[in-house]
């Protein structure tokens, strides 16, 4: 855990460090249904390193920035970790408020899996000064119950991004902080049989519209697309990749304009 200025905690949310994971390559454990990633056992080792836009089945993606080595990619097959239970965001966002209320007041850095457990725990604490988002998907994305999108359809119909209703005042907690959202490259414009291209589609078109659902009423959040601001090869995993100093340079960045950060 890092300390930045102005006594704030930057405390990571993502799937790795949810309830209900282990560090073994593959579960033990029956799948009861309840949970969409823990089906088949191989599609962490088959599909994951397309889902996750680092390449396809040529290999990583020309240009891109994560390392195209065999050692890099052998790790990150081997990274992956089995749920042992039923998803569950509510009680991962009450854990993490939990671990807030222990540290104090925190930006909370999500990703991927996360990006939905971020947004749901200042309902549980008032210890979330500011959020940054990396590739926030594993949807559903937080809305007003009486504001709620339609889902966004994908070729591959259960990978559409979702959104979740709550009522007004929970969803005004999200108007008092300030929120980015950073999505990298190789993201479809137009539906695709492509996997991972096309599912982040979905995802980032979702996330457009809960930004400007938070900005309508009042909020202070922002969606960053990097190859439109010049900085292009990132996959799903951007901030384990060539330039991850960049990156983290461009969220140090946000957080002074925001008071943040000395």
């Amino acid at each position: 855990m890092t300390i930045i200025g102005h006594s704030y905690s930057l405390v990571k949310s993502s799937s790795k460090c949810a309830p209900a994971l282990g560090e073994a390559g593959l579960s033990t454990k029956a799948d009861d249904g309840k949970n969409p990633w823990a089906g088949n056992p191989l599609y962490a080792d088959k599909t994951l390193f397309m889902l996750s836009r680092v390449g396809n089945q040529q290999g990583v993606f020309p240009g891109s920035q994560f390392p195209d080595d065999p050692a890099s990619i052998d790790a990150f097959q081997r990274s992956w970790n089995p749920y042992s239970g039923e998803l569950d965001n509510e009680l991962n966002a009450k854990t993490m408020a939990q671990l807030l209320n222990k540290i104090g007041p925190s930006i909370l850095v999500t990703h991927s899996m996360g990006g939905t457990i971020g947004w749901r725990t200042p309902f549980y604490t008032p210890n979330v000064k500011a959020i940054v988002a990396y590739e926030p998907g594993g949807t559903p994305f937080i809305f007003p119950d009486s504001e709620m999108p339609q889902p966004i359809n994908t070729t591959f119909a259960p990978l559409a991004a979702t959104a979740l209703g709550v009522p007004m005042n929970e969803f005004m907690k999200l108007t008092q902080i300030p929120i980015i959202l950073y999505y990298g490259d190789y993201i479809a414009d137009q539906p695709s049989p492509a996997v991972g291209p096309d599912k982040w589609r979905s995802e980032y078109k979702m996330a457009q519209q809960f930004v400007a659902t938070i900005n309508r009423h009042g909020g202070d959040a922002t969606l960053i697309h990097l190859p439109d601001i010049g900085i292009k090869g990132n996959s799903h995993f951007l901030m384990a990749e060539k330039n991850n100093v960049q990156l983290a340079e461009l969220m140090s960045g946000w957080l002074r304009s925001k008071g943040l950060e000395k």
